[in-house]
């Protein structure tokens, strides 16, 4: 079995900056004190650490996880998109900036870009994608394909692999 470097020791980050990451993980919302409380240091030590990781791009925002379908938005698809004759910077700006896209993804293989577009009603996800997405110059070809179910992995710092 090949052995992979953890992508942790690259980053510097020790078993308490790691701790720290993994919490925020699972709860954005906690406090400096609960920060501390949770991976056993002081406050101070908690907060210099907090504000280190952020400085280091390591994390680079906090957030709120949505629910979709309590915004309204009750039917999702990934949309591959074909492109030609345009930079990928370019369109994907474009299409990231459209009505229902929520993320433009550069991917490897034969196509070149994956958007996940969230609407109202099938209607409203039908023209977004035929009208807003397939009409934009430079894309070629679109195929959609309808999210059924959505079940959440391990978020990067509570991956069982590197982080134990």
């Amino acid at each position: 079995m090949t052995q992979h470097p953890a992508p942790a020791a690259s980053a510097g980050l020790d078993p308490i900056d790691r701790r720290i990451v993994a919490e925020l993980s699972r709860d954005a919302r906690l406090s400096t004190r609960q920060l501390a409380a949770l991976v056993h240091v002081s406050r101070t030590a908690a907060h210099t650490r907090l504000h280190n990781l952020v400085e280091r791009g390591v994390i680079t925002g906090f957030g709120a996880q949505i629910d979709r379908t309590a915004l309204g938005l009750k039917v999702t698809a990934l949309v591959i998109v074909k492109i030609a004759d345009v930079s990928w910077a370019d369109i994907a700006a474009r299409l990231s900036e459209l009505p229902f896209v929520e993320k433009a993804m550069a991917v490897s293989g034969d196509i070149d870009i994956i958007l996940t577009v969230s609407a109202p009603d099938h209607e409203q996800l039908s023209q977004a994608i035929l009208r807003d997405i397939h009409s934009m110059p430079g894309v070629v070809s679109t195929r959609s394909h309808l999210i059924l179910e959505e079940i959440a992995g391990h978020a990067p710092a509570l991956a069982p692999d590197i982080w134990r």
